[in-house]
C-alpha cells in the first residue's frame, strides 16, 4: 500500500508527480519533497515559494518543515529568503543532530553554504500585487492581511514508512520576522510511521494554539479513523477557541494513516488532493458539515476552470 494527501488544489500537480515515485517504490521522503517542490516552483501560487506574496517590506520570507515518521527526525526553516526550494533545505536539516531548525539570515546562509539554488523569489506579478495592496491600505485603511495557504503533504510508501512536509510564504503583508505554524512540529505537521501523519493550513496564529497535527495523530493512535480524528480535533478545538478566545481564524487539517486511509476537517471551504494505491489521484472539496462533521465532494470542472482563471487573472 502507498498513499498521499496534500492541501489545496495547488498541490495536485505535485501529487501526480510524486504518485509516480510511490508507484515505483520510491521513498515517502522523496515523494513529499517532490510534491512540495512542484508547488514552490510554480509562479502563480501566491502563498508558497516562487511567486509567494511578500511581507510588508516587499520581502518574500518563507517557512518550511520536513519530518521522517520512522526516526522522528525534523528539519525546519523560518523566515528564509532567496532560496528556490525551502522544503529541500528543511529535509537536509532533518539529518542534523543539532541546529536542525534555522531561522532568518542563519537559515539563508546555511542554504547558500550547502549549495542550494539561490533565487529572487519575488516575481513581478507578486510585486505588483504588493504595490497595489500598499496603495489600498493607504487610501482606505484596509486590513492588510490576506492569504495564508500552506502546502502540506503526508505520504506513505510501499515500505510502510511515512513522512510529512510543509512550505509557505506565510501571511501576505506580515510583519518582518513573523512565523506561522507551518515549521512548528505538532502544530503545522506531525507524523509517526506506526500510526499516521497530519498537516495543517490556515491562520498560523490560531493553529499554533491547538497543536492539531499532533492531536490528530494521537487520536489515530487511540484507534480513531483519520476522518474521525480530524473531525474531533478540528471542530472540538474550534469550539473551545471561539468560547475562550472569542473567535477562530480559518484552518484545515489533512491526515493519512499507516494503512492509506485519509481524513480531512476544516472550518472553511477547502480543496485537497489525494492519491493511493486503491484510489485514482483526484481533487476534492471539503466544507464543515452538521454536528461537527465534514462534507467532502468531488471538485467540479466549473470550479477548476474558475480557479485557473482566477490565479492567472491580470493584476
Amino acid at each position: 500500500m502507498w498513499g498521499m494527501i496534500a492541501t489545496w488544489r495547488m498541490a495536485h500537480d505535485g501529487v501526480l508527480a510524486a504518485k509516480e515515485l510511490l508507484e515505483g517504490q520510491a521513498s515517502c521522503k522523496d515523494a513529499v519533497e517532490t510534491a512540495i517542490k512542484a508547488v514552490e516552483d510554480y509562479p502563480f501560487y501566491k502563498s508558497v515559494g516562487y511567486g509567494g506574496l511578500p511581507n510588508e517590506r516587499g520581502i518574500v520570507e518563507m517557512d518550511a518543515a520536513f519530518m521522517d515518521g520512522k526516526t522522528f527526525k525534523i528539519g525546519a526553516v523560518a523566515g528564509i529568503t532567496d532560496v528556490a526550494n525551502p522544503i529541500s533545505v528543511a529535509r537536509q536539516l532533518s539529518d542534523e543532530k543539532f541546529n536542525s531548525f534555522r531561522v532568518g539570515q542563519g537559515a539563508t546562509e546555511y542554504a547558500m553554504l550547502a549549495g542550494f539554488e539561490r533565487k529572487n523569489m519575488l516575481t513581478d506579478r507578486a510585486k505588483k500585487i504588493w504595490e497595489k495592496r500598499l496603495a489600498e491600505i493607504a487610501a482606505s485603511n484596509l486590513d492588510p492581511y490576506d492569504g495564508h495557504d500552506t502546502v502540506g503533504v503526508v505520504a506513505l510508501d510501499t515500505q510502510q514508512q511515512m513522512a510529512v512536509g510543509t512550505s509557505s510564504s506565510g501571511l501576505f503583508m506580515k510583519k518582518q520576522g513573523r512565523v506561522g505554524d507551518s515549521p512548528l512540529s505538532g502544530s503545522g505537521f506531525y507524523v509517526d510511521s506506526t500510526i499516521g501523519g497530519a498537516a495543517a493550513t490556515g491562520l498560523g496564529e490560531d493553529l499554533m494554539k491547538g497543536c492539531l497535527s499532533y492531536e490528530i495523530v494521537r487520536l489515530m493512535g487511540e484507534g480513531l479513523s483519520p476522518q474521525a480524528a480530524c473531525d474531533r480535533a478540528v471542530y472540538g478545538f474550534e469550539e473551545r477557541l471561539r468560547k475562550r478566545y472569542g473567535k477562530a481564524g480559518a484552518f484545515s487539517l489533512i491526515a493519512l494513516d499507516k494503512n492509506g486511509a485519509w481524513g480531512v476537517a476544516t472550518n472553511v471551504e477547502f480543496t485537497f488532493s489525494v492519491a493511493t494505491a486503491d484510489q485514482e489521484a483526484a481533487i476534492y472539496m471539503a466544507n464543515p458539515g452538521p454536528d461537527q462533521t465534514t462534507v467532502i465532494t468531488p471538485i467540479t470542472q466549473e470550479w477548476l476552470d474558475a480557479y485557473e482563471a482566477r490565479i492567472k487573472a491580470p493584476v
